[in-house]
């Protein structure tokens, strides 16, 4: 796409988010987004010109531009990602209008940089609700793993924000997306298990119970017990894998989410799945005892994991009950088809013998 090409397409955007700006946000299905996706598709091209645009004196240009950058980093991804964050980080150092600080919290979160962080924690004390909210959904993009103290931090406060939304997103983003765990995230997980909003209390308790909280025990027994249950529930269930929750689990629609549940609560179909985990172990070190194996569980997920290494940094990584599941839950058959990933893996590779 040519430059003059993007330009079109931007000023056209431009006019379509000047109307819903001028609206006061009344309408925004028709904001100019479905125009800046396409002059995205220009990588580089798009992202000089939203550059060129981020000291517009209008402000609506700078928004625009902002989304422009936003869209490019999820089109491209890496190859953009660090350019579009640094213009943006330096905008945020003189930005003072909400409605630029929306769209700079919005594209911060796209570019997926930690060096982003920073910013959406000067954003997180935006008097504007719209403004936390993108911070919200933003940070846990930018966070590393383990996430840095400030991105704890800012999740942390605004799960305590007066809007329920800014809270629902703060809370989904500090018990699920992110992994960081301690007394003071427990704590603000807890507090959110007693909200007035429904959905931010499902996401508070399904959090708490991903940290195996015994908080979370009596409070999913309640939660289960009521005639309309969140579909988060059923998961913070499987997470707590107790077995009194057996009998309020009976009756619910195993496909929405409540299988998983049953599994995990379940003892003995628990020690069976993880039989099943050894015997592929155990196979495919008799029939290939030169391969390297481990099985493990990740830290706040479910389920057994299984590595197979060949010595020669060829690996395949599995989720074990999905292999079993490819084979028909057949130990044996999944440690061919385990076999069979990792010899694929191998031959895929360039060969460096006689290199040098």
């Amino acid at each position: 796409m040519e430059r003059h090409e993007v330009a079109e397409l931007f000023d056209r955007a431009v006019r379509r988010l000047r109307r819903v700006v001028d609206s006061g946000g009344a309408d925004d299905s028709d904001d100019g987004s479905d125009l800046l996706h396409q002059a995205a598709d220009a990588g580089a091209v798009a992202v000089r010109l939203a550059v060129g645009h981020l000291a517009d004196a209008d402000r609506v240009v700078r928004a625009a531009a902002c989304d422009l950058l936003g869209f490019a980093s999820d089109v491209h991804g890496d190859d953009l990602r660090s350019d579009a964050a640094t213009a943006l980080i330096a905008l945020a150092d003189t930005e003072t209008d909400f409605e630029v600080h929306w769209s700079i919290a919005r594209a911060l979160g796209a570019t997926c940089d930690p060096r982003a962080l920073p910013t959406l924690v000067a954003l997180a004390s935006s008097p504007d609700s719209d403004v936390r909210f993108q911070v919200a959904v933003a940070v846990p993009a930018v966070l590393d793993d383990p996430p840095a103290e400030a991105g704890e931090a800012v999740l942390i406060g605004l799960s305590a924000d007066p809007d329920p939304t800014v809270r629902d997103w703060a809370t989904f983003g500090l018990g699920w997306v992110s992994t960081a765990d301690g007394n003071a995230v427990r704590q603000a997980l807890w507090d959110r298990t007693r909200d007035t909003n429904d959905e931010v209390r499902a996401e508070g308790a399904r959090g708490l119970a991903r940290r195996r909280d015994p908080r979370a025990l009596p409070l999913v027994r309640e939660l289960l017990a009521q005639d309309e249950v969140h579909k988060f529930t059923f998961r913070a269930a499987a997470y707590l894998g107790d077995p009194s929750l057996l009998p309020l689990l009976d009756g619910f629609d195993p496909t929405d989410g409540v299988a998983e549940a049953l599994l995990e609560c379940d003892p003995v179909r628990r020690a069976q799945r993880d039989e099943s985990v050894w015997r592929i172990l155990e196979t495919i070190h008799r029939r290939r005892p030169e391969l390297r194996i481990a099985v493990f569980g990740e830290r706040c997920d479910l389920g057994l994991y299984l590595d197979v290494t060949d010595g020669a940094d060829v690996a395949a990584h599995w989720f074990a009950d999905g292999l079993l599941t490819r084979a028909g839950e057949d130990p044996e058959r999944a440690a061919d088809l385990a076999i069979a990933d990792v010899e694929t893996r191998g031959a895929s590779q360039p060969s460096h013998r006689g290199a040098g």
